[in-house]
């Protein structure tokens, strides 16, 4: 039986989608990516009755972590990561945060290995490497639910751009291939820019696959 919902809030000048997942009933909820205004989400999610209890990053890109130290500093959250993403976190130049006119580097509390299973605060999930939008990109599996938080990899009808540091089309369209269509035709994939879409729908429609 399915028992975790999903929110998302969409901000910021390459309108990022932050996704909150909680257990339903509960006000518990695991932040991702939270784009470029960390102070607006945790009033957003607080109004709502949710308490941030948990960041966590697909990958290190500025529109996805700007909003990160300010929703740590409200909420005490800790921020979790992809082990092999840590560097270009931290990294201004390699996250293109630089160039974009707001330097940032994030460290992450806890960086997780792939296939990593983790269980916060009654939520299960498991890390999926998915290198190739960045060396260190990954997406989130919540198996039971059959969610895919996919980041920037695997958009609807469309892949992540590959021309940033770390990026690479070649290792993208493999990790697609090899880590992301072999789940449930019904898994719903929740992407970092642009509309929802589910894993059979890109198996059929997706022309870079």
């Amino acid at each position: 039986m399915k028992r975790l919902k999903i929110g998302k809030i969409t901000l910021g000048v390459c309108q990022t989608n932050c996704y909150f997942v909680y257990e339903d009933g509960s006000g518990d909820a695991l932040v991702f990516d939270p784009a470029d205004r960390g102070d607006y989400l945790f009033e957003a999610l607080r109004d709502k009755g949710f308490t941030v209890k948990a960041i966590f990053l697909t990958h290190g890109h500025f529109d996805h972590i700007w909003g990160v130290q300010r929703l740590k500093e409200l909420s005490g959250a800790k921020v979790y990561a992809y082990e092999k993403e840590a560097q270009l976190c931290e990294d201004p130049a390699m996250n293109v945060s630089a160039q974009a006119g707001r330097s940032c580097g994030v460290r992450p509390d806890k960086l997780f290995t792939d296939g990593e299973e983790f269980d916060l605060f009654g939520i299960k999930g498991r890390v999926i490497a998915t290198p190739g939008h960045t060396g260190g990109s990954c997406c989130y599996y919540f198996e039971e639910d059959k969610i895919l938080i996919s980041g920037d990899t695997l958009f609807q009808e469309s892949v992540g751009r590959t021309d940033f540091p770390t990026g690479s089309m070649g290792v993208l369209i493999r990790s697609i291939r090899d880590r992301l269509l072999v789940l449930p035709d019904d898994v719903k994939v929740y992407p970092g820019h642009g509309p929802s879409t589910t894993i059979g729908y890109e198996k059929e429609n997706n022309s870079f696959l």
